[in-house]
């Protein structure tokens, strides 16, 4: 993956410390560039600004620097509160300090990763000035914390420090992850259905249509992309039946309809939901939609911002297809951007984007934030095919 990596396919790292600790000194010293602004005065970071760099053997990695968890004052909270909603998004940390050691500040961020299941790494800074306290240093080793002692400064233990991250790198980093190829097999044809979505950029397929359609390839397998309107001609001009059939969700109940029912049927969605890894939830969450009641909440949930056009499939057309297929009077709250609201209880149900600009395990934790609210969460395309009754066929290939 090169520096134009997919942001959902970027290692995320988030450096949380207090002030005047050295973390932007540290992104700089880790990527070898002046890319964060450094001064001595404190609180020069005040929120979470994205540095990118290609981490080698690694690949494109996102920095998030972060303000000082020590922040004071009414604005300094919030500063500190956005700092720690970058955890949502982030896949591992750098929990940076200095000669004063750990603090309290430190220990509640380091409770905070350990409930959130973030692998993290502890660093003690400015060790040219003077050693951290011996305390410090016994409570890594006793609880098992990874630490290393450096200087930005001095460039000693930036090496040793980066090393540490490789080897922190979580696992579904590291393992080759098939969104649809491992159902296939060498020389079978898929055929992919894809609409031209208005929202896509002029001479550009949306993101998940171009990564299914790599992964095909990938696997040697044979790949046949069409528009909804050459679908039964496709068919016809294909000496067997293609071993997949993968198509837009909003086109699904066409596509079903046109596409023998022997032949396995999926979505572009619910593909790319099983390739962040959570694909049984958000089935069993669209399932629950059957349960929704006159005067219930229903969260439509967007990963980014974007521009909205009269057709949007979030802010249009699902609540649209809610009220038609409930019949009930159902109330839709559009949460776009990286953090669910803070009364996620209110909702019966979350509908999530495709996520492809999330990594997956920051979908992970969205679905495991939304379970331990008892909050059912499903996504766009699972629940669309909820809607025109066609779920059961387009889980199938998965054997769900």
């Amino acid at each position: 993956m090169s520096m134009k990596a997919p942001r959902g396919e970027r290692l995320v790292i988030a450096l949380i410390g207090r002030r005047n600790v050295g973390k932007s000194s540290l992104i700089n010293a880790l990527t070898g560039q002046a890319i964060a602004i450094v001064d001595e005065q404190p609180g020069t970071t005040t929120d979470p600004v994205a540095k990118h760099f290609e981490l080698l053997p690694v690949g494109p990695v996102t920095f998030y620097d972060t303000a000082g968890i020590d922040d004071v004052g009414v604005v300094g909270k919030k500063r500190v509160a956005a700092s720690l909603k970058v955890l949502w998004r982030s896949d591992m940390a750098l929990l940076v300090t200095d000669e004063a050691g750990l603090t309290h500040d430190e220990k509640a961020a380091i409770a905070q990763l350990k409930k959130m299941e973030i692998p993290f790494l502890i660093l003690f800074n400015k060790s040219d000035k003077s050693a951290p306290p011996e305390k410090s240093l016994s409570f890594c080793r006793e609880e098992g914390y990874p630490f290393v002692l450096l200087s930005t400064a001095t460039g000693s233990g930036v090496r040793e420090t980066r090393d540490r991250i490789i080897a922190l790198v979580p696992e579904s980093f590291k393992e080759e992850r098939p969104i649809i190829g491992d159902i296939l097999n060498p020389g079978e044809t898929v055929l992919l259905v894809t609409p031209i979505d208005p929202g896509a950029p002029r001479g550009r397929l949306i993101l998940p249509q171009v990564q299914v359609l790599r992964d095909v390839l990938d696997r040697d397998a044979l790949a046949y992309t069409v528009k909804e309107s050459d679908i039964t001609r496709a068919l016809d001009s294909l000496k067997s039946p293609p071993a997949l059939v993968i198509t837009d969700s909003q086109v699904v109940e066409l596509v079903n309809r046109l596409v023998p029912e022997p032949v396995p049927l999926t979505t572009f969605s619910t593909a790319f939901a099983r390739y962040k890894g959570e694909l049984a939830p958000l089935v069993e969450g669209a399932r629950t939609i059957d349960l929704l009641e006159d005067g219930d909440r229903v969260l439509v949930a967007e990963a980014c911002s974007h521009h909205a056009q009269s057709d949007d499939i979030g802010r249009v057309k699902i609540p649209r297809w809610i009220k038609e297929y409930t019949g009930k009077r159902i109330e839709t709250v559009i949460a776009a951007g990286h953090d669910f609201p803070e009364s996620l209880e209110e909702y019966a149900l979350v509908i999530h984007c495709g996520a492809c600009m999330l990594t997956g395990m920051d979908m992970k934790r969205r679905i495991r934030e939304c379970q331990s609210r008892g909050v059912p969460v499903t996504n766009y395309g699972v629940a669309i095919s909820k809607f025109h009754g066609v779920l059961d066929r387009i889980v199938r290939p998965f054997g769900l």
